[in-house]
């Protein structure tokens, strides 16, 4: 594996298991009755900044070490933004209430769809590899039922926490895929690869020559040995 891309993998699943940690913290800090804690407090803004420090970094690594595959370049790094922006939003949800909903119906399908379609795309790394699309397909189906938490009465909390674990699953399975060599995603760096072919029709005439030198080789000796025997029967001529 690409070193540069595994510790792209790597850092991303770190953050995405920072952000199921936040998303856990946030929603205990919502439902408590005793009051709030400050320790929770900490450590909720800690594992999100964290989180999206190792999110941001990895991506880095990703799409710098991989070639190609421009749309999906473009729609991870934008869906690491909107995650962002949803979370300050989130955390300031009282004070800019007047236009962010975080019980709204409409943001819950918006945010799980555009999570779901950035998903996809990382069908980019490999294409038409069974063991990834049938990944990708549960992290999808996974991703869009996180909308339905917001139905149940739950913030955008309860998506995020979702997206962070589908996410945090497709990242460990697609090192493993590496790993085991079932996909192959290449990078910048990367040796070219040789594939050596041969031909039966050329093989065959290779071994032929060999055949065909050697019944050359005994033409002469059937030359010599005829003019031998006409030596020899003209010998016997004249000794008569």
């Amino acid at each position: 594996m690409h070193e540069r891309l595994n510790r792209g993998l790597t850092f991303g699943l770190i953050g995405n298991a920072l952000f199921i940690a936040f998303a856990f913290i946030t929603l205990v800090l919502f439902y408590r009755t005793e009051g709030t804690s400050k320790i929770l407090e900490v450590l909720a803004y800690a594992c999100d900044i964290s989180g999206f420090f190792f999110l941001m970094f990895g991506n880095y690594l990703i799409i710098t070490a991989i070639r190609g595959r421009l749309l999906f370049k473009i729609g991870f790094t934008l869906y690491i933004i909107m995650e962002a922006l949803m979370m300050v939003l989130e955390l300031n949800s009282f004070e800019v209430s007047s236009f962010y909903k975080p019980y709204s119906l409409a943001l819950a399908i918006f945010h799980s769809l555009i999570s779901a379609a950035v998903c996809f795309s990382f069908l980019y790394l490999d294409p038409y590899k069974t063991s990834l699309e049938v990944t990708i397909i549960i992290c999808v189906g996974l991703i869009l039922g996180g909308m339905f938490g917001n139905i149940i009465g739950v913030r955008i909390y309860f998506s995020i926490f979702v997206n962070a674990v589908a996410y945090t699953a497709l990242f460990i399975t697609i090192k493993k895929l590496i790993a085991r060599e079932d996909i192959e995603i290449d990078c910048h760096g990367d040796s070219a690869r040789e594939a050596v072919y041969s031909n039966v029709f050329f093989d065959d005439d290779k071994k032929k020559k060999p055949a065909a030198s050697g019944s050359e080789k005994t033409e002469p000796a059937g030359d010599d040995t005829a003019a031998d025997t006409g030596s020899s029967q003209d010998a016997e001529n004249d000794n008569t």
